[in-house]
């Protein structure tokens, strides 16, 4: 098969990610914190270790305040579900996921807060200045997609943080398709919540996800149990990172991330160079195919390119290239209703390719054949 799904999760790992998962499984069963023995030491001893990994990658400072959940999603919805301003408004933008949509429009339902949607500039991205017009005496939070999973299309976190610090307003960015493929600094860039999708762009096993917590802000609990402190309380502790983390943490992937950051500040550069040279590649050629509409943004390289073929809808050209070639895509809406209404392909949706540095030209020159052999077929078809 021929991989090109890599923002939904990455499918090949380094061989160091799967030692480490197994290394736990067969070294560190015991349940992390929650006992005085020594194996439970070990597994509590590299948690922490891992969020001092995280905390130095993402520039975020102390190491309590890297906290582990499920996935980006629970981490999303953590840092939004746990501040939420009764009255207040939220700004956030066309390019969101239904991680943070979903959320944010039922908290609307229920009259809890309003939401205001900035929308892209005719380059496909949301300005700081977009953002500043959306605005309201109300607005408490900023929710922006840092790269999104549609389009690829990079939104100015510097510059949205800055408005941000101006405006005394909480800054929260989703970084689940660019932590690992770009650089991101909490503090530099006034991000005061990042979620994180450790097996994505970091290569790590699924089952963790990350929200890493800037100083000086709060997240309220909204899932509650057992963290293995003040256990004597039927309340849930305050302190980070236990009053997020209820429940027993999944030690073999987090063993896993650990190795993943490593391997990722090894190989860093390089991957980011033939991510670079992938993604160029793909649209120039996939440009030169007639009846191809590509939606990606311009001068974006980051491994996600989108597009259609003429009328042929996104879901069956994606099972074509599945059944026929072997090729796995991404159709559909990719959980982002909002950026679809705005370039109008809710009916549609997009073929969306997202390339990984594990990929190769000759990949590449494979899936471009059959995209032009359908791109034939199908205005074949019209005729």
């Amino acid at each position: 098969m021929i991989y090109f799904d890599n923002a939904a999760t990455t499918f090949r790992k380094p061989e160091s990610v799967i030692n480490a998962a197994v290394s736990a499984m067969q070294y560190l069963g015991a349940n992390p914190g929650r006992s005085g023995h020594s194996l439970s030491l070990r597994a509590g001893m590299l948690v922490y270790s891992t969020r001092k990994k995280l905390a130095k990658l993402l520039g975020a400072g102390d190491a309590e305040r890297i906290v582990f959940s499920l996935n980006c999603t629970q981490a999303l919805n953590t840092a939004i579900l746990g501040t939420v301003v009764g009255g207040g408004n939220v700004v956030t933008t066309t390019m969101e996921h239904n991680s943070v949509l979903r959320p944010l429009f039922e908290l609307q339902r229920a009259g809890r807060i309003t939401v205001s949607i900035a929308e892209p500039n005719e380059r496909g991205v949301v300005t700081a200045d977009a953002i500043e017009r959306a605005l309201t005496p109300r607005t408490y939070l900023v929710a922006v997609n840092h790269v999104s999973n549609v389009t690829g299309a990079v939104a100015p976190i510097d510059e949205i943080g800055r408005l941000c610090r101006k405006r005394n307003l909480r800054l929260l960015v989703d970084g689940a398709q660019s932590v690992g493929y770009g650089d991101i600094d909490m503090n530099e860039q006034n991000i005061d919540f990042l979620a994180v999708a450790p097996h994505k762009g970091l290569h790590a096993l699924q089952g963790v996800g990350v929200l890493a917590i800037g100083p000086h802000v709060d997240v309220r609990p909204t899932f509650f149990g057992g963290t293995g402190t003040l256990s004597e309380s039927v309340f849930q502790p305050r302190e980070l990172p236990e009053s997020l983390e209820s429940g027993t943490l999944p030690t073999p992937a987090i063993a896993a991330l650990n190795a993943a950051i490593t391997h990722h500040e090894k190989t860093r550069a390089e991957t980011r160079r033939r991510l670079r040279e992938l993604s160029a590649y793909t649209l120039e050629k996939l440009a030169s195919v007639r009846g191809i509409k590509i939606y990606t943004a311009p001068d974006t390289y980051n491994g996600i390119v989108s597009f259609n073929i003429a009328n042929l809808g996104s879901m069956d050209a994606c099972n074509i290239l599945s059944a026929q070639y072997d090729i796995a895509v991404r159709g559909g809406l990719h959980c982002a209703p909002l950026i679809h209404r705005y370039l109008g392909t809710l009916k549609s949706g997009m073929i969306r390719v997202s390339l990984s540095a594990d990929n190769t030209f000759p990949e590449v020159d494979f899936f471009l054949r059959a995209v032009r052999e359908l791109a034939e077929t199908e205005a074949i078809g019209r005729m």
